[in-house]
């Protein structure tokens, strides 16, 4: 039997990190995987493919330059999803081949095959025919990530209702588009679609959508997704989605009903833990497969074996997954690391994005601190007018104490990019005064974090 200083369980981004940095500590390492290829959901369902999706849309669409041109430009008349797949399936071979590159320089093995707990120090793969074999390890780390929530009363059918992994399969594009669930998966595609100009309608059963994200900038996401055209039903619970032979109905408990040709089922998403015999070993996993870890070490309650990515739940960012996968490896051999910083940026590939690092304005009100907010819209800047870009906004939150600046929040085009700014300051304990004495290049649109921080400046009435 082979036997393995670290066995990783997945290849999606924690898994990947995890492996190569086992290798990189001298150490032997196996990953496993049941997919057709090497990546998980991040390459092949999730992450790049919903990104990839968004960059071919807005470029095929003209979308971000309709600004300019009025809404009726577009770069591509009739765009199919064979014009979305050609590029998507390039991007998917780049990323496998990368990856499949990276284990081999690194020395790491990995093996196309469901794993099974046998005990603490072993397991048993199984491959697609059916062939079985035991791999004992010292260490092991659980990356399966998620798959979406299936609730049974939803009859998914890849004609009229999908789930997100479905959507990469679809046949044509629809003529009209019932997303449910406003979180981020959902969002994203809503308005995705919404940017290839197919009616969309969103529907959440609770009163807000993204309630991790500072109202002001959800408010004006809302407010811009309405001014293009989509409907957006928020506070009533699901009742019934029904497909029939010609579209899809979705009722709600408010009494009204949604037809649509397609649906997208997108209310969470659950751990990919069913087959992996956690009992054996007496790890537990919640309702939705969320695996309870050490948030420092990533341990499980069995202290040799590690959980990290999706599957212990939120943030549930690639970005994150990537630092569990490195921090649980170095615990696992011994390598000491520092603390990570307190904040990380969030991203939203929306259209349009949102980015958001440190603390709302709701939680900076709730810690009682007194604070002061400096506000820089796109269009003020000279590169939004070059750019056509009538809508978007950063929003900077300073303590007025410490002067120190406690949360970046961005809505608008390259927000994802623009977050970095915000997110060292905050880790390097910046204040206001950085962002007053900093020339910054013209014209940009990160030029917005000088106009930003001279707003709070001004409002904050103190002298240099």
């Amino acid at each position: 039997m082979d036997h393995y200083d670290m066995l990783v369980i997945g290849s999606g981004p924690s898994g990947r990190r995890a492996a190569v940095q086992s290798a990189k500590l001298g150490r032997s390492v196996l990953v496993v995987d049941k997919g057709r290829r090497l990546g998980g959901v991040s390459v092949h369902t999730g992450t790049i493919p919903s990104k990839t999706l968004r960059e071919t849309v807005l470029n095929l669409s003209g979308f971000r330059e309709r600004g300019f041109y009025g809404r009726g430009y577009r770069v591509k008349q009739d765009i199919s999803v064979g014009d979305l797949i050609q590029r998507l399936h390039k991007t998917l071979d780049h990323e496998v081949e990368v990856l499949q590159h990276q284990f081999m320089r690194n020395a790491v093995r990995h093996a196309r095959a469901a794993a099974r707990f046998v005990d603490a120090n072993k397991v048993r793969l199984t491959t697609d025919t059916g062939e079985t074999s035991e791999v004992g390890f010292t260490n092991a780390l659980i990356a399966v990530g998620t798959r979406p929530h299936r609730p049974d009363s939803v009859p998914f059918d890849r004609k009229r209702i999908f789930d997100s992994d479905e959507m990469l399969e679809l046949e044509r594009l629809p003529r009209t588009l019932t997303v449910i669930g406003g979180g981020v998966i959902g969002v994203e595609y809503a308005t995705i679609f919404s940017a290839l100009d197919v009616p969309v309608t969103l529907v959440e059963p609770r009163n807000t959508i993204l309630d991790f994200v500072d109202r002001e900038l959800v408010d004006d996401f809302i407010h811009e997704m309405r001014d293009r055209g989509m409907t957006i039903r928020l506070g009533s619970p699901l009742k019934e989605v029904l497909s029939k032979p010609d579209s899809a109905e979705v009722s709600l408990a408010d009494g009204r009903t949604i037809r649509s040709e397609i649906v997208l089922y997108a209310a969470g998403r659950t751990g990919n833990v069913a087959t992996l015999g956690l009992d054996v070993v007496g790890i537990d996993a919640d309702a939705r497969g969320r695996i309870k870890v050490d948030p420092k070490t990533f341990q499980t309650n069995v202290p040799n074996i590690y959980a990290a990515g999706d599957v212990i739940g939120f943030p549930s960012l690639a970005s994150t997954s990537m630092e569990q996968g490195r921090v649980a490896a170095c615990h696992a051999f011994g390598v000491p690391l520092p603390p990570p910083p307190e904040t990380f940026p969030y991203g939203i590939y929306a259209v349009p994005e949102i980015s958001t690092v440190g603390m709302s304005e709701e939680q900076v009100r709730e810690s009682g601190m007194t604070y002061e907010c400096g506000i820089a819209r796109f269009r003020e800047t000279s590169r939004g007018h070059i750019m056509g870009v009538h809508s978007g906004f950063l929003k900077l939150i300073f303590s007025i104490e410490s002067r120190r600046l406690l949360g970046a929040h961005i809505v608008g085009e390259g927000a994802t990019e623009l977050i970095h700014i915000g997110q060292a300051v905050i880790n390097l304990k910046g204040t206001v005064d950085f962002f007053v004495d900093n020339t910054f290049n013209y014209p940009t649109l990160a030029e917005a974090y000088k106009i930003a921080g001279l707003d709070a400046w001004n409002r904050m009435g103190r002298a240099l």
